[in-house]
This record gives C-alpha cells, sequence and structure tokens, in this order.
C-alpha cells in the first residue's frame, strides 16, 4: 500500500474488501488519484504489486480512441475520413452504402456494424470457452469488411462494437503505416510516461482465473485494439492523471477531444471517443471496464473532482459476481467526498 492520506487508504481498503469478496478474485488491486493524493490497496496470495500487471479487455478502447485523437491533431486522419480510406481495395464494402462508415463511427460505436463480424464465430467456437478471439486474423478482418452492410444508417444509432473498434484499431495503423501496438507505445505510452504496454504474457503478468481455472493468456488477433492491452495500476495512475490534468501532457489537445460527449446513449448517458460519459451534481463521469476470460477491469475519472479510479481483479465477471458495481460506486462516493480538489 502507497498512500498520502490515511482515509483515503482505509476507503480503499474497506472497497477492496468488498470487490474481493464480489468477485471471488484470487488477486484485486485498486488505485485511486484525488488532486494530489495517490493510494494503491493490494490483496492476494500471492499478493500482487502495484507494477503486477492485469489484461484491460475492453478498457484497450480508450487506448484506441486516444490515438484517434492524436492521429487527427497531427493532421494524419480526419473524424470525418470513409473507412474505405484506410482499407485495401479487397476490403472495400461490396455494398453501395448511402452515408459512408467515418472514423467517428466507429469511435462512437455508431457504424451500424454488430458486435462481432458475421464470420468470427467459426474461428472462436473451437477456443470458446479459453480464447475466442485467438484465431481471428487480418485476413478475416477483411473479409468481413467486404461483406459488411450496417444494420442501421451510420451515425444513427450506438450499437456496441468490438468489430468496430478493432476495425478503427487497424485502420489506424494503415494510415500510419505502422502496427496497433507500436502505434501505442509511440503516441501514448512514451509522452505519458507510461511503461511498454503489454499484449501478451509476462514476468510481471497475473494469471487469470474463470470459475476457480487458470486461464491462457488473452490473445485478440485482428481484433487486438478492441481488447489487447495489459497495464499495472501504477501505468493506470498515470493514464488517469493525464486524463484529469491534460494541460500538464504533451497530448493535451488530443486527451480534451476524447472527453467530449458526442451522441447520445442509454437514459441520460453519452458516448465520447469510447468513454461512457454521465453527468452527477459534481461533475462529469468518465468511464469504462473490461472483461477477458480471466479479468476484470473498471476505469473512471471526473475531471471537475480531480479524482480517478482503477478497479483489476484477475477472475472474469459473471452476472452474479461483477465488480464493477462496487467499483464504480467507490467512484461516485469519492467524487461526493472530494468535490472540489484543486489540481
Amino acid at each position: 500500500m502507497t498512500a498520502a492520506a490515511t482515509g483515503l487508504s482505509q476507503r480503499l481498503d474497506e472497497s477492496l474488501r468488498t470487490i474481493t469478496s464480489i468477485s471471488r478474485a484470487p488477486a484485486a488491486v485498486l488505485a485511486v488519484v484525488t488532486g494530489a493524493e495517490t493510494a494503491i490497496a493490494c490483496h492476494g496470495d500471492p499478493l500482487p504489486g502495484a507494477d503486477t500487471v492485469f489484461e484491460l479487455g475492453s478498457i484497450t478502447k480508450t487506448f484506441t480512441a486516444l490515438l484517434l485523437a492524436e492521429m487527427v491533431t497531427r493532421g494524419e486522419v480526419s473524424y470525418d475520413d470513409p473507412i474505405t480510406d484506410y482499407l485495401p481495395p479487397r476490403a472495400h464494402p461490396r455494398r453501395i452504402l448511402h452515408r459512408p462508415v467515418t472514423l467517428l463511427h466507429l469511435a462512437t460505436h455508431t457504424g451500424g456494424l454488430p458486435r462481432l463480424p458475421a464470420n468470427f464465430y467459426r474461428r472462436a467456437l473451437p477456443t470458446w470457452g479459453t480464447n475466442p478471439y485467438a484465431r481471428y486474423h487480418l485476413d478475416d478482418l477483411y473479409q468481413a469488411t467486404a461483406r459488411t452492410r450496417p444494420r442501421y444508417r451510420p451515425g444513427t444509432h450506438v450499437h456496441y462494437s468490438d468489430f468496430g473498434i478493432g476495425l478503427l484499431g487497424q485502420l489506424l495503423a494503415n494510415a500510419a503505416n505502422s502496427t496497433y501496438s507500436d502505434l501505442v507505445l509511440d503516441r501514448i505510452c512514451r509522452p505519458l510516461s507510461m511503461s511498454k504496454p503489454f499484449t501478451g504474457p509476462g514476468p510481471s503478468c497475473a494469471t487469470g482465473y474463470r470459475r476457480g481455472r487458470p486461464m491462457p493468456a488473452w490473445e485478440m488477433s485482428a481484433l487486438a485494439p478492441a481488447g489487447t492491452l495489459r497495464s499495472s495500476a501504477t501505468d493506470l495512475l498515470r493514464y488517469l492523471q493525464a486524463h484529469l490534468h491534460p494541460h500538464t501532457s504533451p497530448m493535451c489537445l488530443a486527451l480534451r477531444t476524447t472527453q467530449i460527449p458526442r451522441v447520445a446513449a442509454k437514459g441520460k448517458d453519452r458516448i465520447c471517443l469510447v468513454w461512457n460519459h454521465r453527468c452527477s451534481p459534481h461533475g462529469d463521469l468518465l468511464f469504462h471496464s473490461g472483461a477477458t476470460r480471466g479479468f476484470t477491469a473498471f476505469l473512471g475519472f471526473c475531471p471537475q473532482a480531480h479524482t480517478g479510479i482503477a478497479a483489476l481483479v484477475n477472475t472474469t465477471p459473471t452476472h452474479r459476481r461483477n465488480m464493477n458495481t462496487a467499483a464504480y460506486t467507490l467512484f461516485k462516493t469519492l467524487i461526493r467526498n472530494h468535490p472540489t480538489v484543486p489540481p
């Protein structure tokens, strides 16, 4: 445990016990930043640390969105660029679309694409319980893109899509003549002083569990930009602090851009660039969760309260045992208790 304030540390210890009880995770880590204070609480046997690496699942999508914003600020791409601008000819949609799908549509889940490509399932079934994405390769993604037919007119409906964000990351890599993992390292991690992102297992990676059984390392292959990254509490605190104080970062404009609400979602919620946005009496709540076959993760921050939280456990969520609700409750409690913390 590291902390600048005993009260914050105590609150984290209490919440960590709740999260561990709900998730039944062998290992759990909570990290919080509130103004100038930070705290990290760890639980498990063996005990994880602040630098233990967990799979992030769909929190990866926030990195993909930030990468899009960064490339727009450089003038390398535009939000309104059609996806065909960065696809090889063989991957262009064969059906004529009345309105082209753009990069912004993909980043706001309004491209009309299904959650997963139609040709995904035949690849996924042999390893469905452990690594369903591992056998889905770039040729499969391009084949799905060529055959795609949006369910809705692009820009009119929010429909969460791993397909869309996975495709977005590949298009950005194509535009930069690079790979997704290299772009995240060069354009995000280095400017934000984060460690090299893990896209595979390493010596500091926790083992994930599903129903008490250890799981193999998560692989995403062609859909990597939708959920492949791994990170630690230490680095996620740096990531949160950059979002809370964009003016201190070399990525200032891109960070601010990702936080702009763009389309309406369920209820009063809105979608920014990937981030979920919810209004509260104390400010804007921006958050995202992630899950793999062996891990659950939650990330949230409130710029006005200068507060952010990262919660990581090494077990897959179920309907009855999902720690995200407890993490979100802690997030709201911290904001209520520290509504006007100076930066």
